[in-house]
């Protein structure tokens, strides 16, 4: 399904994926975190450009903080200028940022962002994964399964 667009801009849906995280990782859960920005870092995100492959989230000082997620300048004409991998709050409940807090700490989890896009009331969301690293056969293995189902569907499919 396509994303709705308004004069090239997102006004809900997918803005930015980390499709490697997925790969790299194995997801345990997912939570949904606000995102604090600034007005022309929305705006840049509603033009689509925004990338997460080298990014991170991570506590400091009690809070959650999403760290290297490149958004670029707005070229919009604005004057205030923003750096484009400053860290960026992420909006929890006390209980969620205490849970996810926790994990990374005590069972060493990672916290990924795995994607951000707008909500249907226009806000800038973050989707987490709290993941555990896979190793390189761990990788092997998910690949080697991925094409195996893609196979049997494909021979399914000609079968009849």
């Amino acid at each position: 399904m396509a994303e709705p667009r308004k004069q090239g801009l997102i006004a809900h849906g997918v803005v930015a994926q980390n499709r490697k995280a997925r790969h790299d990782y194995t997801i345990r859960e997912t939570v949904e975190a606000g995102l604090v920005l600034k007005g022309p870092e929305v705006k840049s995100l509603r033009h689509g450009r925004a990338t997460l492959s080298e990014a991170w989230a991570g506590e400091r000082d009690g809070e959650l903080w999403l760290f290297n997620a490149y958004i670029p300048e707005y070229q919009g004409g604005v004057l205030s200028r923003f750096e484009p991998r400053a860290p960026r709050k992420l909006l929890l409940h006390r209980k969620q940022l205490r849970q996810l807090i926790g994990a990374v700490t005590r069972e060493g989890a990672t916290l990924v962002p795995l994607q951000i896009h707008f909500n249907e009331r226009g806000r800038a969301k973050v989707l987490l994964g709290l993941a555990e690293g896979r190793k390189k056969a761990d990788k092997r293995a998910a690949i080697r399964e991925r094409d195996w189902q893609r196979e049997k569907a494909r021979l399914l499919r000609a079968r009849g």
